[in-house]
């Protein structure tokens, strides 16, 4: 029965997709959300097929959009640089894909997927939204997901871990991991596994902190707040150090790179945050202290972290002796392949001679020292890009929105992206801000020039506003 029910919802939502591709990626966004909810609970029998769900829809997403282009002409996305990249990289991952060290080019398929799948939303994002209020908006009620999923997350830490509230996506993990001295739940909100759950928090926190320093009335800047609160509980609540120590490295990197750019106005913004700092600190002090406590002792007892960061850098150095300018392959260390192998009988490829954790160790693996190179080049050269449309911006709400992007491209250059496939769609959407802010600010200083003029916008058919 859960089969013919997901496959009728699936059926419903690509129909849906085919009709706007607008309201579909934005629908994939809620998803990645919500995916893990319906792997766990609601559908836990099609748990695979939910897994692809939003990868589905953007196939058809960039079906529709292809006509769209075709049609409109619109949004030169130029960026010789990125683009000339985009395209090595893409070249270079599908040689790999095709390695013969894979066993079957369906591994590589597979793994191609985690390395430019999502890239096209770099592109099709600048045309999603037509003005700052816009996308303030998307921003404002997508972020309200923040409340239900962190309340969730509260009843889950509070819950012990036999829990139905406590579980992983079907065969993912057999025992729900714990913390401190209580054995507390390291829970996950919605997401099938913590790690989901972790950057979603971080990638919320750096949408957050904009927010919060915009002129909003004040029903949406308490909804702010709460957010905000929920977000830093849930925080501790994870057991996860990577993103409680991110998130105040975002916070406090936020602030110098706007005293670096604007000095003037960082006293401003440091006031505009000190009452939401003060709530969530009290709140946090007095409700949630057994998350706090049991976070401290994790963190205190285990030293790992310096040891870890370091070797994250190291890694694929030495990983690079095994094959020397050639890789295993994409998708040759991708956690899914084993269950891929076993599912369509697949060759199990050349073993790698190495226990291999942090990801860029991992794409050393599969794609050489050259997709290595090629890789992180690319990556390199968004947080570029993103620092320059950050300095170059004039409109201070747009100009945080790419500071917070920046921010969380640095602070997750050696994490989780190409084997995190909830983490690949905020990657690329925050990417899309290279183009998106500029053209956004592009519009409002048009209508503001209109508006001085008294000319209605109808009589510039070919202005940035249409």
């Amino acid at each position: 029965m859960q089969q013919l029910i997901g496959l009728l919802a699936l059926v419903g939502i690509i129909y849906i997709s085919f009709l706007d591709w607008r309201r579909a990626v934005k629908t994939v966004l809620v998803i990645s959300v919500l995916e893990g909810a319906i792997r766990k609970w609601l559908l836990p029998d099609v748990s695979d097929l939910i897994y692809f769900l939003k990868d589905i829809i953007l196939f058809t997403v960039y079906i529709n959009y292809s006509t769209f282009l075709i049609k409109k002409r619109k949004l030169k996305t130029k960026n010789k640089i990125i683009n000339i990249l985009i395209v090595l990289v893409s070249g270079w991952c599908i040689f790999q894909g095709l390695n013969p060290s894979l066993g079957s080019p369906i591994v590589g398929l597979f793994g191609l997927r985690g390395y430019i799948f999502y890239i096209p939303l770099m592109w099709i994002i600048p045309n999603l939204f037509q003005s700052k209020d816009e996308l303030y908006n998307f921003l404002r009620y997508f972020l309200l997901l923040v409340i239900p999923v962190g309340l969730l997350g509260i009843a889950q830490f509070f819950s012990p871990a036999s829990s139905p509230l406590n579980v992983y996506a079907p065969g993912e993990v057999a025992d729900v991991a714990t913390f401190g001295v209580t054995s507390a739940t390291r829970v996950t909100g919605t997401f099938s596994y913590l790690s989901g759950y972790s950057v979603y928090l971080l990638f919320c926190f750096g949408l957050l902190i904009p927010l919060l320093n915009i002129s909003q009335i004040n029903l949406w800047r308490w909804l702010s707040i709460a957010e905000l609160f929920l977000v830093i509980i849930n925080a501790f609540m994870t057991g996860s150090r990577g993103v409680v120590i991110a998130i105040i490295l975002f916070l406090v990197c936020y602030l110098m790179a706007k005293g670096l750019v604007q000095p003037t106005k960082v006293l401003r913004l440091i006031q505009k945050l000190i009452v939401p700092s003060v709530i969530v600190t009290l709140a946090a002090a007095i409700w949630f202290q057994p998350a706090i406590e049991a976070f401290w002792l994790r963190t205190t007892s285990n030293k790992d972290i310096p040891a870890r960061i370091v070797g994250s850098f190291i890694e694929p150095f030495e990983f690079m002796q095994y094959k020397q300018i050639d890789g295993y392959g994409t998708g040759s260390t991708h956690q899914a392949t084993p269950a891929l192998r076993r599912v369509f009988d697949l060759p199990s490829g050349e073993f790698i001679p190495t226990y291999y954790e942090s990801e860029m160790g991992r794409v050393a693996l599969e794609l050489g020292p050259i997709g290595f190179i090629l890789w992180y080049g690319l990556r390199i050269s968004l947080l570029v890009e993103l620092w320059l449309v950050f300095c170059k911006l004039q409109r201070p709400c747009l100009q945080e929105l790419a500071l917070a992007a920046f921010l969380i491209h640095v602070l997750q250059l050696n994490g989780q992206l190409v084997f995190h496939h909830t983490f690949s769609v905020y990657y690329w959407f925050l990417s899309s801000f290279i183009f998106l802010l500029p053209r956004l600010e592009q519009i409002e200083n048009w209508q503001q020039y209109l508006l001085k003029q008294n000319v209605p916008t109808a009589y510039f058919p070919d202005s940035p506003y249409q």
